[in-house]
């Protein structure tokens, strides 16, 4: 996992390097515009090979600075640049001003006008405007954008796509209806010293396109409340002892709704064994048992009608986790969840109807959670249970930084007192404790197909098998989600539910498991 920074955790390193001497903020912008030229060459190596043009577009602070540099740097490889300044020059800060004065020695700055932006079509477009220091809505740079957009140019963004914030990769809206900013989408965006929460939630994952980080010398010393990117995962993670045997991997049990109602828990269940679980079973209320046995053999089956059923199925110790919700049923929900809950060492990933149950009284529900539970609400799901925070999260922001979906879900956990994973195609993943983890299906990892029915029952299960096995929960949820896009990439279009538990095993190869 890698980390990701927020606007202000950025400027932080920024500020402690050249504080204690070990860089000037001139070096720093120097370092960051050869770092997105040679970022540039990686993409396209045909720009290597021989001259050509690019527009660039500079704001009025330090990622204006930014673009001098890469437009001096371009230049000395002999491209045409041309380069356009939002804002007046005598009030950039004094390293942007320095390396707007070397530029303005070899090449022209020309005030940039929305109505009057008619360059030539270069085969380079780089948006310098704003950066990781935005706070609020950008206008007046529409016609920029329409030419990025609708010719055929490749576009880069320094640090972030103009107009994004960087702490929620939500555009500020500048509160008109018909602002080309708000679509922005660069192909390749260049960061600094680590990815920004912005470069990848909400629309950040799809505006940046692809992402690279350059390492400008700045100190590795972490955060401490820094939120880690799901971008990898090692094989040996979730290998098996070689002299294990079954209850060594756990027993996760995965209860169902009635007759007709069935199919979401047995793809849970079908996922729990196959992440790993030693042995998995389903409890079924006796009018789903026929249909249930028809459908299941690796999987077993245990009759469990009602909360004294379940209570006595639950003395067994070596039941070590619980999934609940796919399929089960609002009232047969509010009528298991709290003999599952009781049980404050075992494990319990509750999902969907289980969540469902308590969307009148969310705080019924909380009173019962402890820290070995996680709950993996979809959208609707979460702003049943936490309603104020979903607000929050679907105003229009009109400041940075926003509200970001790892705020809410963070406040979430902490509110809940256990691991909350909020889905989506920019799942977080918060603890009680503070911890978060971002998994973003976007860029290399985007996985479109994965929006169908069942699949966060398999996820569901997916958590609770890794959970049997022993994983503790934010890191149960945090391979599942990994492992959950990494089985939807590998199968492709076409993609149902139940393919996805049957990919795991070629994933895992894949990953040396």
């Amino acid at each position: 996992m890698t980390i990701l920074l927020t606007a202000d955790q950025m400027r932080a390193a920024e500020q402690a390097a050249m504080a204690d001497g070990r860089v000037t903020g001139l070096e720093l912008m120097e370092r960051a515009g050869r770092g997105v030229v040679q970022a540039i060459l990686e993409t396209w190596p045909s720009f290597a090979k021989s001259v050509h043009s690019a527009v660039i577009l500079c704001g009025p602070g330090n990622n204006g600075g930014d673009g001098f540099v890469i437009a001096r740097l371009l230049a000395e490889r002999g491209w045409s640049v041309s380069v356009f300044l939002y804002g007046d020059p005598a009030n950039l800060p004094p390293d942007a001003r320095k390396n707007h004065d070397r530029w303005a020695e070899v090449g022209a700055v020309r005030a940039y006008d929305d109505a009057s932006f008619t360059p030539d079509p270069p085969d380079l477009w780089v948006d310098a405007l704003f950066g990781t220091g935005l706070t609020r809505p950008v206008v007046g740079f529409d016609a920029f954008v329409e030419a990025c957009q609708y010719q055929s140019a490749p576009v880069v963004a320094v640090d972030i796509p103009s107009g994004l914030c960087t702490d929620s990769g939500r555009f500020l809206d500048p509160g008109t209806s018909d602002t080309a900013a708000q679509n922005f989408c660069a192909d390749l965006t260049v960061t600094f010293h680590a990815r920004k929460l912005g470069n990848v939630l909400a629309e950040g994952g799809a505006a940046c396109g692809q992402v690279q980080v350059v390492d400008i010398g700045l100190p590795s010393e972490p955060p401490r409340d820094r939120a880690f990117l799901i971008d990898t995962v090692e094989g040996a993670d979730l290998s098996k002892s070689a002299a294990g045997h079954k209850y060594n991997n756990g027993h996760a049990l995965v209860l169902t709704g009635g007759a007709g109602r069935t199919g979401a828990s047995r793809l849970a269940a079908q996922a729990a064994l196959r992440v790993g679980a030693g042995l998995v079973t389903l409890g079924v209320p006796g009018s789903a048992q026929q249909e249930v046995a028809c459908q299941i053999t690796a999987l077993m089956l245990t009759r469990i009608d009602d909360a004294a059923q379940l209570s006595e199925r639950l003395d067994d110790s070596r039941l070590s986790t619980v999934c609940l919700g796919p399929g089960l049923g609002l009232e047969r929900a509010r009528a298991l969840v709290p003999t599952v809950l009781s049980d404050l060492d075992r494990g319990a990933v509750l999902d969907a109807d289980a969540l469902s149950a308590f969307g009148d009284a969310p705080q019924n529900l909380f009173d019962q959670l402890h820290p070995s539970c996680v709950l993996t609400p979809h959208g609707g799901e979460f702003a049943r249970l936490f309603p104020d925070l979903a607000n929050e999260l679907a105003r229009a922001p009109t400041r940075g930084p926003a509200v970001s979906k790892c705020d809410v879900t963070r406040r979430a956990a902490q509110r809940a007192g256990c691991v909350v994973l909020f889905k989506g195609a920019d799942t977080v993943i918060a603890a009680a404790d503070g911890r978060l983890s971002v998994h973003s299906a976007s860029g290399n990892r985007t996985a479109p197909w994965l929006a169908t029915a069942g699949a966060g029952d398999v996820l569901a299960g997916m958590i609770a098998g890794l959970m049997a096995r022993g994983f503790e929960p934010m890191r149960a949820a945090e391979l599942a989600a990994y492992l959950h896009v990494q089985a939807a990439r590998h199968f492709g279009p076409g993609l149902t539910a139940e393919d996805l538990p049957a990919e795991l095993p070629k994933v895992f190869k894949l990953l040396g498991v």
